[in-house]
Protein backbone atom coordinates (compact mmCIF):
# COMPACT_ATOMS: atom_id res chain seq x y z
CA UNK A 1 0.00 0.00 0.00
CA UNK A 2 1.38 3.39 -0.97
CA UNK A 3 0.89 6.70 0.77
CA UNK A 4 -0.26 8.59 -2.29
CA UNK A 5 -3.46 10.61 -2.18
CA UNK A 6 -4.78 8.87 -5.29
CA UNK A 7 -4.34 5.47 -3.69
CA UNK A 8 -5.94 6.36 -0.38
CA UNK A 9 -8.83 8.41 -1.70
CA UNK A 10 -11.28 6.95 -4.20
CA UNK A 11 -14.99 7.56 -4.76
CA UNK A 12 -14.75 10.60 -2.49
CA UNK A 13 -13.69 8.53 0.55
CA UNK A 14 -10.34 8.84 2.34
CA UNK A 15 -9.27 5.25 3.03
CA UNK A 16 -6.29 6.14 5.20
CA UNK A 17 -6.34 4.17 8.47
CA UNK A 18 -7.29 6.43 11.37
CA UNK A 19 -9.15 5.98 14.68
CA UNK A 20 -11.39 9.05 14.09
CA UNK A 21 -12.82 8.54 17.58
CA UNK A 22 -14.61 11.88 17.95
CA UNK A 23 -16.23 11.88 14.48
CA UNK A 24 -17.37 8.28 15.01
CA UNK A 25 -18.96 9.11 18.37
CA UNK A 26 -20.68 12.14 16.84
CA UNK A 27 -21.90 10.06 13.89
CA UNK A 28 -23.36 7.43 16.21
CA UNK A 29 -25.08 10.07 18.36
CA UNK A 30 -26.54 11.88 15.35
CA UNK A 31 -27.93 8.58 14.11
CA UNK A 32 -29.37 7.88 17.57
CA UNK A 33 -31.16 11.24 17.48
CA UNK A 34 -32.72 10.17 14.19
CA UNK A 35 -33.87 6.96 15.87
CA UNK A 36 -35.39 8.96 18.74
CA UNK A 37 -37.34 11.04 16.22
CA UNK A 38 -38.68 7.80 14.76
CA UNK A 39 -39.79 6.74 18.26
CA UNK A 40 -41.59 10.08 18.66
CA UNK A 41 -43.29 9.64 15.28
CA UNK A 42 -44.44 6.08 15.91
CA UNK A 43 -45.07 5.98 19.66
CA UNK A 44 -45.71 9.66 20.39
CA UNK A 45 -47.47 12.58 18.75
CA UNK A 46 -44.97 13.06 15.95
CA UNK A 47 -47.14 11.92 13.06
CA UNK A 48 -50.08 14.10 14.13
CA UNK A 49 -47.95 17.20 14.66
CA UNK A 50 -45.97 16.80 11.44
CA UNK A 51 -49.22 16.16 9.58
CA UNK A 52 -50.62 19.40 11.00
CA UNK A 53 -47.48 21.30 9.95
CA UNK A 54 -48.00 19.96 6.43
CA UNK A 55 -51.65 21.03 6.39
CA UNK A 56 -53.20 17.59 6.89
CA UNK A 57 -56.04 17.82 9.37
CA UNK A 58 -56.39 14.08 9.84
CA UNK A 59 -53.77 11.38 9.53
CA UNK A 60 -54.72 7.70 9.61
CA UNK A 61 -52.05 6.29 11.91
CA UNK A 62 -50.87 2.74 11.25
CA UNK A 63 -49.04 2.10 14.51
CA UNK A 64 -48.36 -1.61 13.90
CA UNK A 65 -46.65 -1.01 10.56
CA UNK A 66 -44.88 2.04 11.96
CA UNK A 67 -43.60 -0.03 14.89
CA UNK A 68 -42.15 -2.58 12.47
CA UNK A 69 -40.35 0.22 10.62
CA UNK A 70 -39.09 1.51 13.96
CA UNK A 71 -37.66 -1.94 14.70
CA UNK A 72 -35.84 -1.95 11.37
CA UNK A 73 -34.41 1.50 12.13
CA UNK A 74 -33.20 0.26 15.53
CA UNK A 75 -31.53 -2.75 13.89
CA UNK A 76 -29.85 -0.43 11.41
CA UNK A 77 -28.53 1.77 14.23
CA UNK A 78 -27.05 -1.24 16.05
CA UNK A 79 -25.35 -2.38 12.84
CA UNK A 80 -24.07 1.14 12.24
CA UNK A 81 -22.57 1.29 15.74
CA UNK A 82 -20.86 -2.09 15.23
CA UNK A 83 -19.46 -0.86 11.93
CA UNK A 84 -18.16 2.40 13.39
CA UNK A 85 -16.53 1.06 16.54
CA UNK A 86 -15.54 -2.48 15.57
CA UNK A 87 -15.28 -2.95 11.82
CA UNK A 88 -14.24 0.41 10.38
CA UNK A 89 -10.52 1.21 10.41
CA UNK A 90 -10.40 4.01 7.84
CA UNK A 91 -10.63 7.72 8.53
CA UNK A 92 -14.12 9.16 9.03
CA UNK A 93 -14.22 12.80 7.92
CA UNK A 94 -16.57 15.40 9.39
CA UNK A 95 -18.06 16.03 5.97
CA UNK A 96 -19.02 12.36 5.76
CA UNK A 97 -20.51 12.48 9.26
CA UNK A 98 -22.70 15.50 8.53
CA UNK A 99 -23.73 14.47 5.02
CA UNK A 100 -24.66 10.89 5.88
CA UNK A 101 -26.34 11.94 9.14
CA UNK A 102 -28.68 14.18 7.14
CA UNK A 103 -29.32 11.37 4.65
CA UNK A 104 -30.08 8.89 7.45
CA UNK A 105 -32.42 11.38 9.11
CA UNK A 106 -34.21 11.93 5.81
CA UNK A 107 -34.90 8.29 4.98
CA UNK A 108 -35.46 6.88 8.48
CA UNK A 109 -37.94 9.57 9.50
CA UNK A 110 -39.46 9.67 6.03
CA UNK A 111 -40.07 5.93 5.83
CA UNK A 112 -41.63 5.90 9.31
CA UNK A 113 -43.98 8.72 8.30
CA UNK A 114 -44.97 6.86 5.14
CA UNK A 115 -45.64 3.68 7.12
CA UNK A 116 -47.71 5.63 9.64
CA UNK A 117 -49.97 6.86 6.83
CA UNK A 118 -48.91 10.48 6.44
CA UNK A 119 -48.93 10.25 2.63
CA UNK A 120 -51.82 7.90 1.91
CA UNK A 121 -52.98 4.82 3.76
CA UNK A 122 -50.53 1.96 4.17
CA UNK A 123 -51.99 -1.57 4.46
CA UNK A 124 -53.16 -2.09 8.03
CA UNK A 125 -52.62 -5.85 7.99
CA UNK A 126 -49.46 -7.77 7.18
CA UNK A 127 -49.28 -10.18 4.26
CA UNK A 128 -46.89 -12.42 2.35
CA UNK A 129 -45.17 -9.43 0.77
CA UNK A 130 -44.35 -8.09 4.22
CA UNK A 131 -42.84 -11.44 5.19
CA UNK A 132 -40.74 -11.36 2.03
CA UNK A 133 -39.70 -7.77 2.78
CA UNK A 134 -38.68 -8.64 6.32
CA UNK A 135 -36.64 -11.53 4.92
CA UNK A 136 -34.83 -9.05 2.67
CA UNK A 137 -34.10 -6.81 5.66
CA UNK A 138 -32.62 -9.66 7.70
CA UNK A 139 -30.71 -11.33 4.87
CA UNK A 140 -29.36 -7.99 3.66
CA UNK A 141 -28.21 -7.11 7.17
CA UNK A 142 -26.47 -10.47 7.46
CA UNK A 143 -24.74 -10.15 4.09
CA UNK A 144 -23.44 -6.68 4.89
CA UNK A 145 -22.31 -7.03 8.49
CA UNK A 146 -21.55 -10.76 8.31
CA UNK A 147 -19.23 -10.34 5.34
CA UNK A 148 -17.38 -7.49 7.05
CA UNK A 149 -16.95 -9.52 10.25
CA UNK A 150 -15.58 -12.47 8.26
CA UNK A 151 -13.06 -10.20 6.58
CA UNK A 152 -11.99 -8.57 9.86
CA UNK A 153 -11.40 -11.94 11.53
CA UNK A 154 -9.38 -13.12 8.53
CA UNK A 155 -7.22 -9.98 8.59
CA UNK A 156 -6.37 -10.52 12.26
CA UNK A 157 -4.08 -13.39 11.20
CA UNK A 158 -0.57 -11.93 10.66
CA UNK A 159 -0.06 -14.42 7.82
CA UNK A 160 -2.76 -12.59 5.85
CA UNK A 161 -1.18 -9.15 6.10
CA UNK A 162 -1.06 -7.44 2.72
CA UNK A 163 -3.25 -10.07 1.06
CA UNK A 164 -6.58 -9.53 -0.70
CA UNK A 165 -9.50 -11.21 1.06
CA UNK A 166 -11.55 -13.30 -1.36
CA UNK A 167 -13.21 -15.86 0.92
CA UNK A 168 -16.40 -16.21 2.92
CA UNK A 169 -19.34 -14.25 1.58
CA UNK A 170 -16.98 -12.23 -0.60
CA UNK A 171 -16.45 -15.36 -2.69
CA UNK A 172 -20.01 -14.87 -3.97
CA UNK A 173 -19.59 -11.21 -4.90
CA UNK A 174 -16.71 -8.75 -4.79
CA UNK A 175 -19.00 -6.22 -3.10
CA UNK A 176 -21.42 -8.48 -1.27
CA UNK A 177 -21.66 -5.88 1.51
CA UNK A 178 -23.08 -3.32 -0.93
CA UNK A 179 -25.48 -5.92 -2.30
CA UNK A 180 -26.58 -6.65 1.26
CA UNK A 181 -27.38 -3.00 1.88
CA UNK A 182 -29.40 -2.90 -1.34
CA UNK A 183 -31.47 -5.88 -0.18
CA UNK A 184 -31.92 -4.30 3.24
CA UNK A 185 -33.24 -1.03 1.84
CA UNK A 186 -35.47 -2.81 -0.67
CA UNK A 187 -37.12 -4.72 2.16
CA UNK A 188 -37.26 -1.62 4.35
CA UNK A 189 -39.12 0.32 1.66
CA UNK A 190 -41.48 -2.55 0.83
CA UNK A 191 -42.51 -2.65 4.49
CA UNK A 192 -43.93 0.87 4.18
CA UNK A 193 -46.61 -0.43 1.80
CA UNK A 194 -45.78 2.37 -0.67
CA UNK A 195 -44.19 1.19 -3.91
CA UNK A 196 -42.81 4.62 -4.80
CA UNK A 197 -40.34 4.39 -1.92
CA UNK A 198 -38.43 1.77 -3.94
CA UNK A 199 -36.77 4.73 -5.65
CA UNK A 200 -34.47 4.82 -2.59
CA UNK A 201 -32.84 1.36 -3.04
CA UNK A 202 -32.75 1.98 -6.79
CA UNK A 203 -30.79 5.17 -6.18
CA UNK A 204 -28.47 3.34 -3.79
CA UNK A 205 -27.83 0.49 -6.25
CA UNK A 206 -27.02 2.96 -9.01
CA UNK A 207 -24.66 4.89 -6.74
CA UNK A 208 -22.89 1.65 -5.81
CA UNK A 209 -22.52 0.46 -9.40
CA UNK A 210 -21.66 3.81 -10.99
CA UNK A 211 -19.67 5.52 -8.25
CA UNK A 212 -18.59 3.58 -5.16
CA UNK A 213 -17.62 0.27 -6.77
CA UNK A 214 -15.44 1.77 -9.55
CA UNK A 215 -13.63 3.96 -7.01
CA UNK A 216 -13.08 1.12 -4.56
CA UNK A 217 -11.96 -1.25 -7.33
CA UNK A 218 -9.35 1.29 -8.45
CA UNK A 219 -8.03 1.49 -4.88
CA UNK A 220 -7.95 -2.29 -4.43
CA UNK A 221 -6.32 -2.88 -7.82
CA UNK A 222 -3.50 -0.51 -6.92
CA UNK A 223 -3.12 -1.95 -3.43
CA UNK A 224 -3.25 -5.68 -4.23
CA UNK A 225 -2.18 -5.79 -7.87
CA UNK A 226 -2.47 -9.15 -9.63
CA UNK A 227 -4.19 -10.81 -6.66
CA UNK A 228 -7.11 -8.42 -7.04
CA UNK A 229 -7.11 -8.71 -10.83
CA UNK A 230 -7.37 -12.51 -10.59
CA UNK A 231 -10.18 -12.16 -8.05
CA UNK A 232 -12.08 -9.74 -10.29
CA UNK A 233 -11.82 -12.09 -13.28
CA UNK A 234 -13.50 -14.98 -11.46
CA UNK A 235 -16.02 -13.25 -9.17
CA UNK A 236 -19.21 -11.31 -9.89
CA UNK A 237 -18.90 -7.65 -9.02
CA UNK A 238 -22.20 -6.89 -7.25
CA UNK A 239 -25.06 -9.41 -7.58
CA UNK A 240 -24.04 -13.07 -7.06
CA UNK A 241 -24.32 -15.21 -10.23
CA UNK A 242 -25.56 -12.21 -12.26
CA UNK A 243 -23.31 -9.15 -12.26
Amino acid sequence: MTDSTNTNKNAGIDRTHDASTVPKIAFCLFHFLSLLLCVWIVRGEGTTLIGAWLGQERVSQNVHRGSLLLGVAALYWVRHAVTLFYLLVRKVAWGEVLGLSCFILFFEVGLCLVAMGLWGTAPSTFGLLDGFALGLVLSGSFLNTGSEVQRKWWKRDPNNEGRCYTGGLFAWSMHINYFGDTLLFTGWCLLTGAWWTLSLPLFMALSFVCFHIPGLDAYLAERYGEDFQAYSRTTKKFIPFIY
